[in-house]
């Protein structure tokens, strides 16, 4: 069975893994970096986001939006700095976290929903859908912690990971950026719990599982066709990517309640696989 090998470590918690340009990119938050290697593991910050830093993804013209999470917006980075893209204060429920950015520039970002550091009792929140004006909506609602998110190469099909509902749910994607025909993608009843996810050319969803410590290849209809542990290690975010798509990159971490900055855990790991990545991220 494949083991993971370590690419980066001493990261504080590396979250939303993209493969951008020939370069691993991915937020790492409470160093509160955006950061950007290369296949040797070399390393460059590329911004920094006062509010921790979450999902990535690039509008048609380049530029990067990055989830600020605390405060619940949208950053672009524009040549002269980061500016506000989109205040989601009002439509998310708690902080958000993951994005994905489609062919079209239209942002799609998840939430957490309720404040489960706190005790807060669990709910359901909102998918919001970002337009590459700024201009954003609730897409869809009574998801339960929306996390990772993926859309199929035609961007025809949106995906997103129901962490506390441990399933993959699907919606087709209008011409307009509506969500319509809402259904099941795969249930992981009480064997995976979704985090991070991305799709490759088969149509399958590669998840990371933070509680079970693992990564999963699953089909639609929720067959598992690929199962690899991460150890002590829990698995938050994948990304396909490399020169042929084929390299798995792994956000891990070992859970700690103590300063991450001052005992960073974090890693990126990889993996080779049989099958490409497609679509986004």
């Amino acid at each position: 069975m494949p083991r993971p090998e370590i690419l980066i470590d001493g990261l504080t918690f590396p979250e939303g893994p993209r493969w951008h340009q020939g370069r691993l990119w991915f937020s790492d938050f409470y160093s509160h970096r955006v950061i950007a290697a290369d296949c040797d593991g070399a390393t460059e910050t590329v911004c920094e986001v006062a509010n921790q830093p979450s999902g990535l993804g690039w509008l048609p013209d380049g530029r990067l939006l990055v989830v600020s999470m605390t405060d619940s917006t949208v950053l672009r980075l524009d040549p002269g700095g980061l500016v506000l893209h989109a205040d989601l204060s009002g439509l998310a429920r708690f902080w958000c976290n993951d994005m994905t950015v489609d062919e079209a520039g239209r942002a799609w970002v998840g939430n957490f929903g309720f404040d489960y550091r706190s005790g807060e009792e669990p709910r359901t929140t909102t998918l919001v859908r970002v337009d590459p004006d700024g201009t954003a909506a609730v897409a869809a609602d009574d998801l339960f912690f929306p996390n990772g998110i993926a859309i199929t190469p035609d961007g025809s099909t949106l995906v997103v990971a129901e962490s506390w509902g441990r399933r993959l749910t699907a919606f087709d994607i209008t011409a307009g950026g509506e969500l319509v025909a809402r259904r099941s993608w795969a249930d992981g009843g009480y064997t995976w719990v979704p985090d991070g996810i991305c799709m490759d050319a088969e149509g399958a969803v590669w998840i990371a599982d933070p509680v079970n410590k693992e990564v999963l290849r699953i089909r639609n209809g929720g067959a598992v066709a690929e199962r690899y542990s991460t150890g002590e290690r829990g698995a938050y975010a994948v990304a396909l990517g490399g020169a042929d798509r084929r390299t798995l990159f792994i956000c891990t971490n070992i859970w700690r309640n103590s300063d991450r900055v001052g005992n960073p855990t974090g890693r990126i790991e990889t993996m080779r696989v049989e099958v490409p990545g497609a679509g986004r991220p």
